[in-house]
């Protein structure tokens, strides 16, 4: 039927191509000679591309193409040839201490470069691109350290982690006061309001600040201190200063002592070079002003 309707159009003289939609005809217009060109050439270029490069998948292998040339190849030349650039400072900066690498000022500064390019590569997806942290995860920017800021005990964080199966690791964690039946709700409500008056935050009318400093007293000064200081021995942190882990709101104080804390660090010193981690230890401690 298309082929009985197909007519030359009065106005182009070109030939219809049957269809026709509301009176409007389709023009059977062919395609402009360059573009034919063009397409003829790209078809030419992908056979000339499966010959020279590999290309098409075997049943074990792939076809090597004329070149032999991969792309892994490629990566793999370039790795070792910024292993070969770098493998002088790498070394030194794995057998160096890490006093040795804070008063070597060009050790430093390498140490310094690793340790950014390991922290975005492994630590930033919890600590932030900055190191500025999240709920839950150390802000590094503050000077402010659970388990302290000093090189050593920073290296002790970053190879043993926290609360990861490493007997060397930081271990320190927060009961779960509510969900244990330690405390009763009045209490844990009670102990909150304290807690937030500690480092100076208002509490509502009415509530019972006596009551949370006997509980703060008999249950949380053996690990946060008499006055809430904390203690780095056991990673518990300083309630005084308004830096908070979790939050300031009394609600996000309440399910901590209801269901406890006890975040994981993963333990790096199985996962990483001794370089690396002595890096990325130099790159944490100068992110705060780490302590002497």
């Amino acid at each position: 039927m298309a082929e009985e309707r197909k007519e030359i159009d009065a106005l182009t003289g070109t030939p219809t191509t049957g269809h026709e939609w509301d009176g409007l005809r389709e023009l059977n217009t062919p395609l402009p000679r360059w573009w034919l060109w063009l397409f003829y050439i790209t078809i030419v270029w992908s056979i000339g591309y499966w010959i020279v490069y590999p290309a098409w998948p075997l049943l074990t292998n792939s076809t090597q193409g004329v070149f032999g040339w991969h792309t892994r190849s490629a990566v793999v030349a370039d790795l070792d040839e910024l292993k070969r650039q770098r493998g002088p400072m790498m070394d030194k900066l794995a057998t160096a201490s890490l006093a040795e690498i804070a008063a070597d000022p060009q050790l430093l500064d390498f140490a310094r470069a690793q340790g950014r390019v390991a922290f975005a590569d492994n630590c930033a997806p919890c600590h932030g691109a900055g190191g500025g942290g999240a709920k839950g995860y150390p802000n590094l920017n503050d000077d402010d350290w659970l388990w302290g800021g000093k090189l050593a005990e920073i290296e002790q964080t970053v190879r043993h982690g926290a609360r990861a199966g490493d007997d060397k690791g930081r271990q320190g964690n927060m009961p779960a006061f509510g969900r244990d039946n330690v405390l009763k709700a009045n209490e844990i409500s009670a102990v909150a309001d304290y807690v937030r008056s500690l480092s100076g935050l208002s509490t509502e009318p009415g509530v019972d600040l006596a009551l949370g400093k006997k509980v703060f007293a008999d249950n949380c000064a053996v690990c946060h201190g008499p006055q809430g200081k904390g203690n780095r021995e056991l990673g518990s942190p300083n309630l005084t200063d308004r830096i908070w882990f979790y939050g300031p709101d009394k609600a996000t104080i309440m399910q901590g002592i209801q269901n406890g804390r006890g975040g994981v660090m993963p333990a790096w010193g199985g996962r990483l070079s001794e370089s690396t981690i002595k890096a990325l230890t130099v790159y944490v401690h100068t992110l705060g002003g780490g302590e002497k």
